[in-house]
């Protein structure tokens, strides 16, 4: 079919320029006439004028898709190797490269590339093509770019398989991987769509995900997401409209009370695409995770992969981010503490806040709003403190946390952390307190409206409630996945069992989101300290708050009784009820407790189980790991390990979330090594915990952190919703006025 167009050269296809050419077609060939404008027709609703361009390595199956795709959507087919380059070179493209050289061929390659010009095809470029920066974006002005990536591995085997021993920049010296390896950086700068293709994979199959990709590219409204406590027809009883990823990350909150959770469910992987992740790295993981959950419509895949590239790149002190280690028997570590700040809050406070600059409207301040019940405080300060510096003249943050609820390091931290577009403020209450004012403050219409007009100036928030907060947590639960596997200890699809210590329960709705997109995790184990509702919730289905009142513990991350995340997970099992939804939280809210009914208590069963631990336990495992394994555990971790002793049936490995570094918990772990005396100083006490040479080593970010001088104060507030609120309209006038 291609070959109609080579009576004339190849240009872009306008409707004005196809109608010319139906002309003289219709004289000379009536046949091709008719056959090019079915074609037309019939792939028009799906890429209209553009192309499809398919890209990546040598052997990745580019030519024979397009040929599949180009028949399924019965439009012409262009390969650039045979149908281009050895057309206008009259020789193969081996002995152009052989006659030229490798970089005299990639200059000639491109120059081919700008003189080329078509519409409504599919295109199959060839391996080098990427590498050619003015010939690829002529290329992507008219053309959708889709990325066959194939593990390397397999390219190896089928190029080893089809005995292809020339390729462009093999040379003595440079092996075939290193090439391969070299090349993904210039598929990575041109896609807009990635399309895993594992390795027994057929053609057929591969051709289909690109049809779908390419399907999903074009209808954004195909990612809309809603509120949980919206009705069955998806209409929240406050909203008209559904939303999208670029408006939850601005919004955070429904307005109708109720969390973003998307219309249409969490993306699924299959068995081979998570297998072709095994020999990835961390942020190749992530790059591959999030392009899945995010539109590009939102977020381009190339920004996307710089804002991966920003949060995660220099910001640790571990290359492998999220490393899991073993640390007894069939328990292993997912060590989620090798950020800046010393708390598995890293992982989505690095990444969300260069998500949200780029998301939100420039003609629009921002404050952004946090409760903390230790560990988020610093965590978001840190990663919106980062933005550049323009961002931050138009996106600032304050952190509210309970003065008296968290560890003197953690306090220092967050007052360490403070920075010109972000400050701390102490409440004279508990964590549970800052959360409600938060949500009372986001729904109250009159203020908020208030600020828009009288400021320019948008709320926003950064807690887990905030849909882009939970992302990047199933990265790293997929991750820790597949790292056992890279390690040789289990093989893909061998259950595994996480235990992660549980307050607001968004750490374990990622890891259950992660196993609903393919990651076979067998129990979700909730780990509760004294503040043991979420624990009584999933034993009994009675959620109550009646007559508790919140106990300061040594894990005080989890020192919460109102679970926010918690309204998602009820939403997914009560298959979308956002009404039902809308009675349950109304009525804790209103009377303190409610009951989950039979059935959804079975469901809820299923997924989850649950155990707490007291304060005596939790020092004890921090001794007993220590004297065993000369691992010192953060207070959280031992939390969970407790549990996982008691829960675990020790047929499968559990990966216990260490969710914090033991530093920031200095006075608890002394007293759990059962040092005597304990001096206040948080530097001094970090300079007796690095004496003992335990692993993991003293945390870096942490120290330097509380080095620092001239470190400032903080604010301190009653509790007291309207006295937030003035907090929160003093900070917009000296910001941003």
């Amino acid at each position: 079919m291609f070959h109609i167009f080579q009576y004339q050269p190849l240009r872009l296809i306008t409707r004005n320029s196809l109608s010319n050419m139906c002309l003289k077609l219709m004289l000379s060939r009536p046949v091709a006439f008719t056959q090019i404008w079915k074609s037309w027709f019939s792939s028009h609703s799906l890429i209209g004028t553009k192309n499809i361009i398919l890209m990546g390595p040598p052997g990745a199956g580019k030519t024979t898709v397009g040929r599949i795709v180009g028949q399924k959507l019965d439009c012409p087919v262009i390969d650039i190797d045979d149908d281009v380059l050895e057309t206008t070179w009259n020789m193969s493209v081996s002995e152009k490269l052989q006659e030229v050289g490798y970089k005299e061929f990639l200059e000639e390659e491109g120059k081919a590339l700008l003189k080329f010009s078509a519409s409504g095809s599919v295109i199959s470029l060839s391996g080098s093509n990427p590498m050619h920066a003015a010939g690829m974006q002529h290329m992507k002005e008219n053309g959708i770019v889709v990325y066959l990536d194939v593990p390397t591995t397999v390219i190896m085997s089928r190029l080893k398989s089809m005995e292809v021993d020339r390729i462009v920049g093999l040379s003595p010296g440079v092996s075939l991987k290193d090439i391969l390896h070299f090349r993904k950086q210039f598929y990575k700068r041109w896609f807009d769509i990635r399309v895993l293709c594992g390795g027994d994979i057929a053609a057929e199959v591969v051709a289909e995900k690109v049809l779908d990709a390419v399907r999903r590219y074009q209808d954004s409204e195909l990612d809309t997401f809603i509120s949980t406590r919206s009705s069955r027809s998806g209409k929240s009883m406050e909203e008209d409209s559904y939303k999208y990823f670029s408006d939850v990350v601005t919004q955070g909150l429904a307005l109708d009370g109720g969390l973003f959770v998307p219309e249409r469910g969490l993306p699924k992987f299959t068995a081979e695409e998570w297998q072709g992740l095994i020999e990835a790295t961390y942020t190749e993981r992530a790059q591959v995770i999030l392009e899945r959950c995010i539109h590009p419509a939102d977020i381009p895949a190339s920004k996307l992969a710089e804002i991966i590239e920003t949060a995660y790149g220099e910001n640790f002190s571990c290359s492998k981010i999220a490393p899991v280690r073993h640390l007894a028997g069939n328990q292993f570590l997912l060590e989620l503490f090798h950020g800046p700040t010393a708390s598995f809050k890293d992982f989505a406070l690095q990444l969300v806040p260069h998500l949200f600059a780029y998301c939100i409207p420039r003609t629009c301040n921002y404050l952004i709003l946090v409760a903390t019940s230790g560990d988020t405080g610093s965590a978001v300060l840190d990663g919106f403190s980062r933005l550049h510096d323009t961002d931050k003249q138009r996106i600032a943050v304050v952190n509210f946390f309970p003065e008296d609820g968290v560890s003197p390091i953690q306090k220092s931290q967050m007052i360490s952390c403070q920075k010109e577009n972000a400050w701390s403020v102490g409440v004279k209450s508990d964590f549970d307190f800052c959360q409600t004012a938060i949500k009372q403050i986001f729904t109250n219409s009159d203020f908020t409206g208030f600020l828009t007009v009288e400021y320019g100036t948008a709320l926003a928030a950064a807690n887990s409630i905030n849909w882009a907060r939970l992302l990047p947590q199933i990265v790293y639960h997929a991750s820790a996945y597949l790292d056992l596997i890279h390690q040789g200890i289990i093989s893909f699809g061998s259950p595994v069992d996480i235990c992660i210590p549980t307050g607001n329960f968004g750490n374990m709705l990622a890891a259950f989101y992660a196993k609903m997109m393919g990651i076979p995790i067998r129990k979700c184990i909730c780990a509760s300290n004294e503040n043991n509702v979420l624990t009584d919730f999933i034993r009994t289905g009675a959620y109550d708050l009646r007559g508790r009142k919140l106990i300061s513990t040594f894990s005080p991350a989890v020192d919460i009784l109102k679970s926010s995340n918690l309204e998602r997970y009820l939403h997914l099992i009560a298959n979308e009820d956002g009404q039902l939804v809308t009675q349950l939280f109304n009525q804790l809210e209103n009377q303190g407790h409610f009951q989950l009914q039979k059935d959804l208590l079975g469901k809820l069963q299923q997924d989850l189980v649950a155990g707490w631990c007291s304060e005596e336990d939790c020092l004890a495992a921090i001794h007993s790991v220590y004297s065993t394994t000369g691992y010192i555990l953060d207070t959280h971790t031992a939390v969970a390990k407790v549990v996982a002793d008691r829960l675990q049936d020790r047929t499968c490995p559990i990966i216990i979330s260490s969710t914090a570094h033991y530093s920031k918990f200095a006075p608890a772990i002394l007293r759990a090594l059962r040092i005597a005396e304990i001096n206040q100083n948080p530097l001094s006490q970090l300079h007796l915990l690095s004496s003992y040479s335990a692993l993991p080593p003293i945390h870096w970010g942490l120290l330097e952190t509380l080095k620092k001088t001239g470190n400032g104060d903080h604010q301190v507030c009653a509790a007291d919703t309207s006295v937030l609120m003035c907090h929160i309209e003093n900070l917009i006038q000296n910001h941003f006025m």
